[in-house]
């Protein structure tokens, strides 16, 4: 038997855990599968955070140490294959893009939720989500402190054919995004950023509905009034995997 605990209610747990006929007991999801498919569930669901909180899985009886071996051997070559972010070979990247950049298939996703609204990407990066946004057909104002990383999201965009949708804006996005005139504001912070510290700066100050793209260990009580989604890979090797959590905060009221 295997236990799974500390899945958050807003992550579809049937996604995360696989194939099984898994219920809740007590908050807990349980169900009998197998010591080889029980021993890959622990394997890929070792060290995993989501919102804020360790996963822990329990077997009973445990694995035998012959099964843990290859079950991690056979997660470890599983992750090699995952979601890309850009899918053109000629797309360029820096380092923090190539930490944060969210995948292709993801941001083009999260673009057509917003489909024919104006966004403001406030913290727009090498520019995988603003790309996505006007893939949807959104009018995109894309915000960056870096003039080199606005760069190759200027390149990105001509790549994709999307250039002609966004205002590139290099500037501190906690100055200039309360005066710009949009109903959505964007931010995926630098997640090599200590707390996301972007995010907390730009919540005290945007007004209007807010979206956050996080890392899945990020607690959504960070960002109060949200409501948390969260985003599956794609691909062979991360369709069972959370690669991002999607925050969106309604419009604050006026004082």
């Amino acid at each position: 038997m295997i236990t799974v605990s500390g899945v958050p209610p807003w992550v579809d747990a049937e996604r995360l855990l696989g194939p099984g006929p898994w219920k809740q007991v007590a908050g807990d999801w349980v169900t009998e599968l197998g010591a080889g498919a029980e021993a890959d569930v622990q394997a890929r669901l070792r060290g995993v955070v989501l919102g804020g909180r360790a996963i822990t899985v329990e077997l009973d009886p445990p694995a035998p140490r012959a099964l843990v071996r290859a079950a991690r051997l056979r997660d470890a070559r599983a992750r090699r294959r995952t979601t890309p972010g850009f899918t053109k070979g000629a797309a360029r990247l820096d380092e923090e893009g190539r930490l944060s950049l969210t995948p292709e298939a993801l941001a083009v996703a999260i673009g057509e939720r917003a489909t024919g609204r104006d966004v403001v990407d406030a913290t727009c990066g090498c520019g995988g989500n603003a790309i996505g946004f006007a893939r949807a057909g959104c009018a995109v104002v894309a915000v960056d402190v870096s003039a080199e990383r606005l760069e190759l999201a200027r390149h990105n965009a001509r790549l994709y054919g999307v250039a002609d949708r966004i205002s590139f804006v290099c500037a501190d996005a906690r100055e200039v995004v309360p005066n710009l005139a949009t109903d959505l504001v964007f931010v995926d912070p630098p997640w090599s950023a200590p707390d996301l510290d972007p995010l907390r700066a730009l919540a005290g100050v945007v007004r209007t509905e807010l979206w956050a793209k996080v890392p899945p260990a990020f607690d959504p009580a960070g960002l109060p009034d949200a409501v948390a989604e969260a985003w599956f890979g794609q691909a062979g090797g991360d369709r069972h995997r959370v690669k991002l959590l999607l925050l969106k905060r309604p419009r604050l009221r006026e004082r």
